[in-house]
């Protein structure tokens, strides 16, 4: 909502800039810096005059009052003030953070600084550069940094555009120095110097987006770091993750699917902490949620660099959705909020429906109405397994248990996809076993699932309760009755296994052992602890004699 107000004040302010530019207003600009460079996305506000946000470029132009007396820098949730009341001229560059480069923004030479290439260098038999590069490369290869660090610096700071090396070679050197550090005030200090070097590897040669993403890692990295005196609260903590997701978000809106898979773990990371810190709105977390997954699948869509693409399905995908759906922030509102205009615009776009069905379903939002529409216009285009279990789950929702029951087997009919296929069934079971009270077909639907995906905790579940349900039912004694719980108990315990059944399946456990057979019944009729129990009947399974 923020961002939609500072756009509306934005135009406003274009508005008031046509009208009163005949009367002679004020105009202010400048340049916004943050750690040197030009940043993006700061909002500049003149005290009774417009506002506007900055682009990549830094640069801002406002309208402003006679009276003007100060230019208010907000950045997210973040404000600083700068007075200009007094002073002339309207030219105003601000530094939000750091300070302000020098001359176009760029840091100044010195008069010994030579700008020649490797090539060049090489070339013309630089004596100072071929001695110290030949000096530094060899303690470096020996890992002596201590021995490396001055003829390194020698070369960074007189030959910066020599090799790009000397930034690879130097990010090294500051790691370890960072690392062996024994107090925090080292390891700042040379975080410090480590993110200068990013600043200047960019400046001399460029590849401005894929070196954020690696300062973004690094700073996150190190100023996050377990091993620091103390770990940073408040605002520290806030300005940390702020400057982290400024540097990765800049990256990622400039790599596209050149991204780092690593920097939209990263990046999506930085936007939860940031939104429980109370600095993101919720709006902003799906955004970049989709952001990151779009570009998650676009880098497999490409299928350029195999280990990448392995990577980034096993690993980033799934981290990402993790990430999101334990943020708090993926809730029915913010996802119909989200949604709703684009859903109405990609109305027939069978593959975005899909999406976002997807995103609905997962976040237990499948009573909205969006959900039921979308479901509806899926099935219309594209009558699909996947259309067809969402049909069913549209149905259930109604409580139309035929309707459901008849979509679930059209999907179980049209799925190829084994996980998918499990999952049809289980649903499908559920639905027999708490709607129908049809145990048989249940127990059926569940096995099935388990069969094509053992290691589906909730369909353990489902069979320990629908055997629990049937130890009342099952025809036989007292023992024979009892002895149910065995295997109801069996597949409690399978499905604790299971991260997201293991509390309630362990519960279970516990409450469901008492009602096993009695020892001096079983004992009774010649059952040995250990031994194999067949339970019969419509069951047919066996289980293990415990007491």
């Amino acid at each position: 909502m923020k961002a939609i107000l500072r756009i509306s004040l934005f135009l406003a302010a274009v508005v008031i800039v046509g009208v009163t530019a005949v009367q002679g207003q004020r105009v202010i600009k400048g340049t916004v810096y943050m750690d040197g460079e030009p940043a993006a996305g700061i909002t500049v506000e003149a005290h009774k005059g417009g506002e506007m946000m900055t682009s990549f470029d830094g640069k801002y132009e406002v309208e402003a009052d006679a009276k003007t007396k100060y230019i208010r820098f907000t950045f997210i949730d973040e404000s600083k003030k700068l007075e200009i009341e007094g002073k002339t001229g309207d030219i105003f560059d601000f530094a939000f953070r750091g300070s302000i480069p020098s001359g176009d923004g760029e840091e100044e030479e010195s008069g010994d600084v030579n700008l020649g290439t490797l090539e060049e260098l090489m070339k013309a038999q630089d004596k100072t550069f071929l001695n110290e590069l030949s000096l530094y490369t060899e303690f470096y290869k020996q890992k002596d940094y201590k021995s490396a660090i001055p003829h390194w610096e020698k070369l960074y700071n007189q030959y910066p555009k020599s090799t790009p090396n000397l930034y690879i070679h130097g990010g090294k050197i500051y790691e370890n120095y960072i690392e062996k550090a024994t107090n925090d005030a080292d390891r700042d200090k040379n975080i410090d110097k480590y993110m200068k070097l990013y600043d200047k590897r960019i400046k001399y040669f460029g590849d401005r987006g894929y070196v954020l993403g690696r300062k973004g890692t690094s700073w996150l990295k190190y100023k996050l770091s377990p091993d620091r005196d103390q770990s940073p609260e408040g605002d520290d903590l806030k300005a940390i993750h702020k400057s982290g997701y400024e540097w990765l978000s800049e990256s990622v809106a400039i790599q596209g699917d050149k991204t780092e898979p690593p920097v939209l773990i990263l990046l999506m990371q930085t936007t939860v902490a940031l939104f429980k810190l109370g600095e993101l709105p919720k709006e902003q977390v799906v955004t970049n949620y989709e952001k990151c997954n779009e570009i998650a699948n676009a880098i497999v869509a490409a299928n350029e660099d195999e280990e990448k693409v392995k990577q980034t399905q096993e690993t980033v995908l799934p981290y990402i959705e993790n990430i999101f759906g334990k943020s708090g922030a993926a809730d029915c509102e913010a996802l119909v909020n989200i949604f709703s205009p684009q859903f109405e615009e990609k109305g027939d776009d069978v593959d975005f429906i899909k999406s976002m069905l997807r995103r609905l379903g997962r976040a237990n939002c499948t009573e909205t109405e969006l959900f039921g529409t979308a479901t509806e216009r899926l099935y219309q285009l594209d009558p699909s397994a996947e259309a067809a279990f969402n049909m069913a789950r549209r149905f259930l929702k109604k409580d139309d248990v035929d309707k459901a029951r008849e979509y679930y087997q059209m999907a179980i009919d049209q799925e190829t996809d084994d996980e998918l296929l499990a999952n049809y069934h289980y649903e499908r079971g559920l639905l027999r076993y708490a709607k129908m009270g049809n145990l048989v077909g249940a127990r059926n639907d569940a096995r099935r699932a388990l069969q094509l995906n053992p290691d589906f905790c909730e369909a353990n579940m489902l069979m320990a309760n629908i055997y629990v349900a049937a130890s009342q039912k099952f025809e036989g004694t007292d023992l024979e009755k009892s002895a149910v719980f065995w295997l109801a108990c069996d597949y409690f315990a399978k499905a604790r296994r299971g991260e997201d059944c293991a509390i309630d399946a362990s519960s279970n456990l516990a409450k469901y052992k008492k009602y096993f057979p009695n020892k001096e019944e079983a004992f009774m009729e010649g059952l040995q602890e250990g031994t194999t129990y067949h339970v019969g009947g419509w069951i047919n399974e066996n289980t293990k004699v415990r007491f």
